[in-house]
């Protein structure tokens, strides 16, 4: 059986997002059952002149045997993109064109890629960081609509979608893949050492890009009732994640008092030993789809807190996998997180039953899954 040639287009420097996914196909691939198409795909990456080219997801790629285009940009708005676009698919020939967010989505109609290979457009959610962002989320509803197939993470991403135009009969929901996580004792321990958390210290892990709609705020207001329901047990916030919000985030723990229990440890590409570090994990997002943290606490055997919101309770059942409230509820999401340290029995259920669902996230399933997508793309 002929391979299927697959061209996704990514916009990252990191092994975070939408790359995680990515680096899980492609590895996958190299390793895929005999009763399924195989699979070659090339990662076109964007480049922004001035910045380097490599990083540590360029490293990530080429350790997993994955080939690298580039798209080289001289700044935001450059023209010359789409014919660099345009050019790389008439090279490449790609059977299936897989985008990633709304920039890629906009380029790929623009250039008219839809008319050159079957289109599968990835969509992650939407986040209003700034203008420009707020600009591509509008553009994205005139993009999607040229896609034969549009993957979203969750149901509410799905029904959002419909609303904006786009059939119900394109639209696919695919969760995000996540592989074992296996931290050693050891290093759980240096890494507690290195950050200055002491052998009785709890710690509360909370992981994610500091931008507005993951709530870290409500982190920081969670964490400070905490303490003061077990004003008797030493605690540590551990936030690990960089973004927008990191300035504004520190001055508010300055003024809750938490300037000397709260670890900034900022983006991590290593970060099985944080999860074992720690004794639960803390999600206060405003808006998810289908969080890799999520994913990757329970498969670490981390107990989980998290509000109920977009694809989470499609992961995690509340009482089975994950204590879920409502978001913006700090006092029933301390009350949750002091239940997770206060009733062992319920300790013990979540991690269980976390590490079960979470191993049905499997990177050979997402594979077998986002292939069946592809092959109806193909037949579109």
């Amino acid at each position: 059986m002929n391979a299927i040639r697959i061209l996704t287009l990514l916009e990252a420097t990191t092994v975070s997002g939408s790359a995680k996914p990515v680096l899980a196909f492609a590895r996958q691939a190299q390793r895929a059952p005999s009763e399924l198409p195989r699979a070659d795909l090339t990662v076109a990456l964007f480049h922004r002149q001035g910045q380097p080219e490599e990083n540590s997801f360029t490293a990530a790629a080429r350790q997993a045997g994955l080939p690298l285009e580039f798209i080289r940009e001289r700044g935001r708005f450059d023209v010359a993109v789409l014919r660099q676009l345009k050019e790389m698919v008439e090279r490449l020939r790609p059977d299936v064109l897989w985008t990633n967010a709304v920039k890629s989505h906009f380029l790929a109609r623009a250039a008219g890629l839809h008319r050159k290979a079957r289109w599968l457009a990835f969509h992650h959610g939407y986040t209003a960081t700034d203008l420009k962002m707020r600009l591509y989320n509008q553009l994205d509803r005139w993009s999607l609509r040229a896609a034969d197939r549009v993957v979203t993470v969750c149901r509410p991403f799905a029904q959002e979608l419909e609303r904006r135009g786009i059939p119900s009969a394109r639209i696919r929901i695919q969760h995000m893949p996540v592989s074992p996580l296996a931290p050693s004792s050891d290093q759980a321990l240096e890494l507690r050492r290195r950050l200055g958390i002491a052998a009785g210290e709890r710690v509360v892990l909370t992981v994610g890009r500091l931008s507005l709609e993951k709530g870290h705020a409500d982190a920081l207001r969670v964490f400070r009732l905490l303490r003061d329901r077990m004003p008797a047990q030493p605690l540590r916030l551990l936030i690990v994640g960089d973004g927008p919000e990191r300035r504004r985030l520190g001055a508010l723990a300055d003024r809750l008092g938490l300037a000397q229990s709260v670890i900034f440890a900022g983006h991590q590409d290593q970060i099985a030993a944080f999860y074992a570090a720690a004794n639960v994990f803390l999600l206060t997002s405003h808006s998810e789809g289908s969080p890799n943290a999520l994913l990757e606490a329970m498969s670490a055997g981390l107990p989980v807190v998290a509000t109920r919101v977009g694809g989470v309770p499609e992961l995690a059942e509340n009482g089975e996998e994950a204590l879920l409230e409502d978001r913006g509820d700090h006092e029933a999401l301390a009350d949750a997180v002091l239940r997770v340290f206060t009733e062992p029995d319920l300790r013990s259920r979540l991690i269980e039953n976390g590490r079960r669902k979470a191993a049905g996230h499997s990177p050979e399933w997402f594979y077998r899954s986002m292939m069946r997508i592809i092959s109806e793309t193909l037949e579109h």
